[in-house]
């Protein structure tokens, strides 16, 4: 098992760029199962999940070749509908193959899903969805099992308790490409990956408007064709490197980055004391030397995104004040604090709550990543820590970004990749 070792303390300078979006690649390529014709997707990011997700396919029937950061996917076959618990597991977007297989093969059988350890993320609300679509739908053997013949479009209501949910949104909306009728999705997610989803849809042949407004309307279509894309640059990602440039009062160029998707963290790093400046198509990032304490309180889009929660409060251990992070999405989404304040952070936990004291610095030590984003927050950590940070379990962080050891030391981080044996 891998880990990073990480001597912190130098300022990172120069220009990366980010690689497409992980949470829009994967339904988009779960969406190849509801066309018979090839698909073509372009700006992969090089991650586990895009592995694990072309694994996932293969199974299901689908021909899947990739060259660098191009895919290929054609289904060759629809005997198989079963995505096993071997996969699944490992990843929570793979229930996103539960909508396509639904609409065209009429029958799917997906187990429930695993994914990051953030607490409880139910998936009612996506059945909800399909069973007003017409899908019956019941649980066997840890599996959830559905059927339908035509899918029919209706009127369905996606809000619950923590706001929209994005992978729902993204399922029910896939199944209602191919139902008959008009399906209208009130309280749809608004996320970037969610548009970029429905612009490929549109390209395959779906009529799907209302896209990055909480009203989504879907005309089904009889069948989709193939169709060629390319994937949204990762504003997690880039969000992670924007941190990365003020926690070490450095200066970084992120060409490719769309600050239209980004508003809220752009506008919270500004308000800390951080230069975000746009530059032709992307945006350069500069510490100020002074971080300010703040407010935050994560939201579904446009709101401040869960993934950047964890980042941002790396970030906030080293600012003048008290801070406080308030978790609306993923209220148990703090296994980090534990490991930060191993670094000699100080953090206080109320419930869906964290109560941040800035310290003057951080100190490096071993520390054991829980989840994707709280990986990141650990590196960020490391890079201004004092001395040395082992981060165990980086495995996480493979999930979801490209070789980000690479980037970060082309960066001028000094940062390596060791193997535990």
């Amino acid at each position: 098992m891998d880990k990073f070792v990480i001597k912190g303390g130098n300022r990172l300078e120069g220009k990366v760029r980010v690689s497409g979006a992980k949470n829009a690649t994967l339904p988009i390529m779960a969406a190849s199962l509801l066309s018979e014709e090839e698909v073509h997707l372009d700006g992969l990011p090089d991650v586990t999940d895009v592995s694990t997700m072309a694994s996932l396919l293969e199974e299901l029937g689908v021909r899947v070749s990739r060259q660098g950061n191009s895919m290929k996917l054609k289904v060759v076959s629809q005997e198989n509908s079963h995505a096993r618990y071997d996969l699944v597991r490992k990843m929570r977007a793979s229930v996103c193959v539960l909508g396509p297989l639904l609409a065209k093969r009429g029958f799917a059988r997906v187990a429930m899903p695993g994914g990051c350890a953030i607490g409880p993320r139910p998936i009612d609300i996506h059945l909800k969805g399909l069973k007003a679509l017409g899908a019956k739908i019941h649980l066997e053997s840890g599996d959830i099992v559905a059927t339908a013949n035509r899918l029919k479009g209706t009127e369905i209501f996606l809000g619950g308790p923590f706001g929209s949910t994005v992978t729902g949104t993204a399922n029910v909306m896939m199944a209602a490409t191919l139902a008959e009728g008009k399906t209208v999705i009130e309280s749809a997610a608004c996320e970037p990956e969610i548009q970029d989803l429905a612009n490929f849809l549109n390209k395959m042949g779906a009529k799907i408007s209302g896209v990055g407004s909480p009203r989504i309307i879907i005309e089904g279509v009889e069948h989709l064709s193939g169709a060629t894309h390319r994937i949204i640059p990762d504003r997690i990602e880039a969000g992670t490197f924007m941190v990365a440039a003020a926690i070490t009062n450095g200066e970084v160029e992120i060409p490719n980055v769309r600050l239209d998707h980004m508003m809220a963290v752009v506008d919270k790093l500004r308000q800390i004391g951080i230069t975000v400046e746009k530059c032709n198509d992307g945006a350069i990032v500069a510490g100020s030397g002074k971080i300010s304490a703040t407010n935050v309180i994560t939201r579904p889009y446009p709101g401040f995104p869960t993934d950047l929660q964890a980042q941002l409060m790396a970030l906030l251990c080293l600012a003048d004040g008290n801070s406080i992070i308030t978790e609306k999405i993923y209220p148990d989404r703090f296994l980090h604090i534990s490991e930060l304040m191993r670094m000699g952070a100080k953090i206080h936990k109320e419930g869906p709550t964290a109560i941040v004291t800035g310290v003057k610095r951080l100190v490096g030590a071993p520390v054991m990543a829980s989840d994707l984003r709280a990986s990141a927050a650990l590196v960020l950590a490391g890079l201004a820590a004092e001395g040395t940070t082992i981060i165990n379990r980086v495995y996480h962080i493979d999930r979801g970004y490209e070789h980000i050891e690479k980037k970060l030391a082309e960066l001028g981080a000094e940062i390596r990749r060791i193997d535990d044996e």
